[in-house]
């Protein structure tokens, strides 16, 4: 069952709360503690990230369910953060975040958007029309972990995974 949620901006004083659920959802995929501490400066949401770059929420009755962030470059953008709070997995909050997302880089004459997907993630990318381009190679504990390196054209996932 889908949940019903506003997307809106992220505020700067947001930036806590951001950070708290790039770490749960990282956790919920089992992740060795240790790990979650090595990214936790890359899953660090800031104020001042808040403020420079495109960051919304899904807002359920006041209470932060997930979130994405879109960073634009002239006609490309990375899809640099998108977070779902572990209770709002499945729950297709991702999916309205997604499709926002692709909404709001379309509006801004995005080209392509690119991102380097959780291998746990990548196929719900898929499914949301995202194709696999390469591959980041992320080393951790003396083992090479392959992340998805995916590319999406904004106006091919509006127009395909949209519900009437």
């Amino acid at each position: 069952m889908a949940t019903a949620v506003t997307i809106r901006r992220a505020i700067p004083e947001e930036a806590a709360t951001l950070t708290q659920i790039a770490l749960d959802a990282k956790r919920y995929w089992g992740y060795p503690e240790h790990w979650i501490q090595h990214w936790e400066s890359d899953l660090t949401i800031s104020s001042d990230f808040i403020r420079e770059h495109h960051v919304y929420v899904a807002d359920d009755e006041g209470e932060v369910r997930g979130f994405y962030a879109l960073c634009v470059f002239d006609k490309n953008a990375e899809l640099e953060h998108m977070w779902v709070t572990p209770s709002a997995i499945g729950t297709g909050v991702g999916k309205e975040l997604f499709l926002d997302a692709m909404e709001r880089a379309a509006a801004l004459n995005v080209n392509a958007v690119e991102l380097s997907a959780d291998p746990n993630a990548a196929g719900f990318y898929s499914r949301m029309g995202a194709t696999q381009i390469g591959e980041t190679d992320s080393i951790i504990d003396g083992h090479v972990r392959k992340l998805p390196r995916m590319k999406i054209e904004p106006d091919v996932a509006t127009k395909g995974t949209k519900s009437t």
